[in-house]
Order: C-alpha cells, then structure tokens, then sequence
C-alpha cells in the first residue's frame, strides 16, 4: 500500500490545473475563485511562491522555463513568472459571463486543448449549482486558430493523450465516464469516440499518464485515485485522506512521484486538510506534461 503525504496545507478553495517542469524542477498549480492564485514550488528548494491573478483561472501549460499559458474565463493568457505580467492573447467567450474555462493541456505538437463549462461562482464566490451543459472542448493550434471540436458539455475534464499519441483521453464529469478517443497527431483531429471506463466512486476530474500507458483519474466526492489500465479496468486504488481529489500530475527527478491537488468540501465530512496538495511515491513513472508551442510574436 502507498503513503499519502502531506506536502502543502495550502487550503485552497479548488485545487487544481497542476502541471510539472522538470528543466527547473517546479511544480504549479492554481486555486479556481474569482480571484484566482497561481501556486509556485520548487521541489528542490521548497520554496513556494504565490501569484494573484486577475480573474478565474482554472487550467496551466508550461511554455517556457519563464512563463505559462493560463486558461481564465474570458481566454488564453501569457504569464511570465519573473515579471508577474499577466497578458490576454486571445478571447475566447469574453462576451459570456456565465462560462468559465476549467481543465486543459498541450498535445505533443504544442497545441493547447481546454474546456469551458457554466460559470458556478458567484460574485462573492461561492457556489452556484450547475445546471446546464453549456460548455464547449477548444483546440487552439500553435499559430493561435481557434476551434470548437465538441459542445454541449456540463464540467471538461482530463486532457490527457497516450504515450504513442494515438488515443486521447477526456471526461464530461457530470456523465460519470472516462473517454477514450483516436487521435491524429499530425492534424490535430479525434475519432471514434468509445466510453473508455466508469468507477463506482465519486466522479471523474482530472488525471495524467504513466510509461505504461495506465491513465491515473482523481474522483472528486470519492477520496481516492484510480489507476486504469490501458483496456479500460481498474488495476489500483490509492485511498486518499480527503473527500474531493481534483488532478494530478507525475514528477520528481524521476519522475515517480504523484503530486495531487484537492479541493475544499462544505458538506458532511470536512477535514482541516481538505484543499491541501499531496504527494505519493509510486512504483511506476510517469510522462511529464507537453509543453505548449502557441507562437505569440
């Protein structure tokens, strides 16, 4: 059995777009609000570091060893750490303000995937119950054309492509199920979209990847993580101390270790580490995140 530990009582109020960089060995994550934090640690210091940020920013791609691509609830941003500049390069649902984006990730050829979904905070912040699949699946390629490629969705989540980068996987968390697509690297398309499993427990948020090809899926409402096989089965179980498990991500210099972010919880079984950020160290490794390659000069 694996031990969870504690890495970072960080009591953030939604957890999440965790994303690894091993050329400086840090890892980033975001707290989802209004006003939204981007997080900053380096494994080798331990020193972390936080970002405020201008708006609701759900999603993080690595694109340099200086800057990020955040996706927020009006579009793609640049962010560069160092000068804590923080630029709008495209608008995407900028008219919208009952859509925010949620979870995304970059394909090995550098575009950038992400989800919107109905806007569930309010202007205080809090909760708003989400009742209409409003949200849409963009791919934005590396010379910023923007398209749509799924709509009608209720929470996109899991951006994750095999090794070979023939399959993609992605969930509408409010269906319950895991998708497995193909996918054309070269053109960027999906195909032959097949329901790639369910698990009893929670539902599904976002996950990541291992070297065999095994996908690692966060249930929220369900305190743990699922290690599925390449066929769709349940292989492992790791029972998490939390209720909502929100994504994950491999690294380390090992990469063997999985980091995951949580969520705060307002029903029956808070706990003071709920929000908190995880790490277990696994038998297996990991595939570090794709670095976006959107061309912004």
């Amino acid at each position: 059995m694996y031990k969870v530990e504690l890495l970072l009582e960080c009591k953030n109020t939604l957890g999440e777009g965790i994303t690894y960089s091993s050329v400086n060995n840090n890892l980033y994550w975001l707290d989802i609000n209004n006003i939204s934090k981007l997080f900053k640690l380096n494994l080798s210091s331990n020193k972390n570091e936080i970002f405020e940020l201008p708006e609701i920013v759900t999603a993080s791609s690595v694109k340099s060893d200086d800057e990020l691509i955040l996706a927020s609830n009006n579009g793609l941003n640049l962010f560069t750490i160092s000068s804590k500049k923080y630029e709008r390069f495209i608008d995407i649902e900028d008219q919208l303000t009952s859509t925010r984006s949620n979870d995304g990730g970059s394909d090995a050829y550098g575009r950038f995937w992400f989800g919107t979904m109905q806007n569930n905070f309010d202007k205080d912040g809090n909760d708003i119950p989400i009742k209409k699949n409003v949200g849409k699946l963009y791919k934005v390629e590396v010379n910023k054309k923007v398209t749509v490629v799924e709509e009608g969705l209720g929470i996109p989540n899991t951006f994750v492509w095999s090794p070979n980068n023939t399959n993609f996987y992605f969930t509408d968390t409010l269906s319950g199920e895991i998708l497995n697509y193909n996918f054309n690297l070269e053109e960027g398309k999906l195909s032959k979209k097949n329901k790639f499993s369910s698990f009893d427990r929670g539902f599904p948020d976002g996950s990541t990847i291992d070297t065999d090809g095994c996908l690692w899926n966060c249930r929220w409402g369900g305190s743990c993580i699922v290690r599925f096989k390449p066929d769709g089965n349940v292989d492992q179980i790791i029972e998490m101390p939390v209720q909502n498990i929100t994504n994950c991500v491999f690294g380390g210099k090992d990469m063997k270790t999985l980091f995951i972010t949580t969520a705060s919880n307002k029903g029956e079984n808070q706990n003071d580490l709920d929000g908190s950020l995880f790490a277990v160290n696994l038998n297996y490794q990991g595939l570090e995140d794709n670095k976006s390659k959107i061309l912004l000069s």
